[in-house]
């Protein structure tokens, strides 16, 4: 009898979708049954434009930015709180998603949604629950009770997730630079980040940079002077962003932008761990944009830590000063690109894809 799977995929930015879709596929392919859950209209359509069809569980849960990609900390808060204290909110998918799980024998929680947060603690639910989430995220959500007023409501808050997230089946934490380790403790998971496999593509591959900025990069400004950047460098761009479609030059959702990455001079995007791991795992160089986002700066240092070929370049609402920051990063990192990878890239994303496919199927 094949496995039922239930995977839940916050559609905050891109990278749960992204995750979610890679490892469906692959546990398909192994024979499981797999369902698929997100939580508004646009990840379900991106996840469409991957050959995923999923349900939506409720729109209520999201984490607040503005068009820059900066977090709204208070906007966050203020939906979050909305969200579990109104009964009408976690209180339904709670409901919905007990009777999900009455036909699953593995629930996947990608990552920290506040309804399975809470049932993955509970007697006969909680033996069911995974949860997934980037090394960098779960220090971003504790660092952002510690914050909160009155702090003793903010430890406190902090103290009960960190609690339900150990009281679940298993946990998976992934970050783009951890090694494949078979031998950890059955609760708790370190995997590398899941990566897409690259493959030819019918038209020419793009020798230039490949562009790619989630949804909450809309600032018409920053599209502008980071494509002038780019040009001023010398480098043809194939630029994807959702917050930019419709603007000249600009998709929305390009399903081949990974193996575009692989084969590209350069690669531009937020420092996510999606970004960071094809960086990585295909050895190019990478433009990292970075904004008030807690845990992608996180993810900006360890890169600096490891040493991978990489600049930093800033938004500040300075078009003339971001141009010229991205001219300068492209310019050293083209000329210090090494040639793109042969079969050594898709073989070691393979690997990360079977590594989590093996655990969630042991589990």
């Amino acid at each position: 009898m094949s496995s039922r799977i239930l995977y839940l995929a916050t559609a905050d930015a891109r990278g749960h979708l992204m995750r979610a879709q890679l490892l469906v596929h692959a546990l398909r392919q192994a024979g499981a049954q797999v369902d698929v859950l997100t939580t508004s209209e646009q990840g379900q359509r991106f996840l469409q434009r991957f050959g995923v069809e999923s349900e939506i569980l409720s729109e209520h849960y999201a984490v607040q930015f503005d068009s820059e990609q900066n977090m709204l900390r208070k906007a966050t808060n203020r939906n979050v709180a909305h969200y579990l204290f109104r009964p009408a909110r976690m209180l339904r998918d709670i409901g919905r998603l007990r009777r999900r799980l009455q036909h699953a024998d593995l629930v996947i929680n990608d990552s920290f949604h506040p309804a399975l947060l809470y049932m993955g603690m509970l007697p006969g639910w909680r033996r069911k629950v995974v949860h997934v989430y980037g090394a960098s995220l779960k220090v971003a959500l504790i660092n952002n009770f510690e914050g909160m007023w009155p702090r003793q409501f903010g430890r406190l808050f902090g103290w009960i997730v960190g609690r339900q997230i150990d009281a679940a089946r298993a946990s998976i934490e992934h970050d783009f630079a951890y090694d494949i380790d078979d031998t950890q403790a059955p609760a708790l998971y370190c995997l590398p980040t899941p990566v897409a496999l690259a493959n030819p593509l019918p038209a020419e591959p793009c020798d230039g940079a490949a562009v790619y900025l989630n949804p909450h990069f809309s600032e018409p400004a920053l599209a502008d002077a980071l494509s002038a950047g780019l040009a001023a460098a010398g480098l043809d761009a194939h630029r994807v962003g959702e917050g930019y479609a419709g603007r000249d030059g600009w998709l929305a959702v390009d399903p081949d932008w990974a193996s575009r990455a692989a084969q590209a001079q350069l690669m531009v995007s937020a420092p996510g761990m999606a970004a960071l791991s094809i960086a990585l795992v295909y050895q190019r160089p990478i433009i990292l944009v970075l904004s008030d986002q807690p845990e992608q700066a996180t993810n900006a240092a360890r890169a600096a830590q490891l040493q991978v070929l990489h600049r930093v370049v800033t938004w500040r609402g300075d078009g003339a000063d971001f141009q010229r920051q991205v001219t300068q990063a492209a310019t050293q990192l083209a000329a210090a690109a090494p040639s793109p990878a042969s079969a050594a890239g898709p073989e070691r994303a393979q690997a990360r894809i079977d590594a989590w496919v093996s655990r969630l199927l042991s589990l």
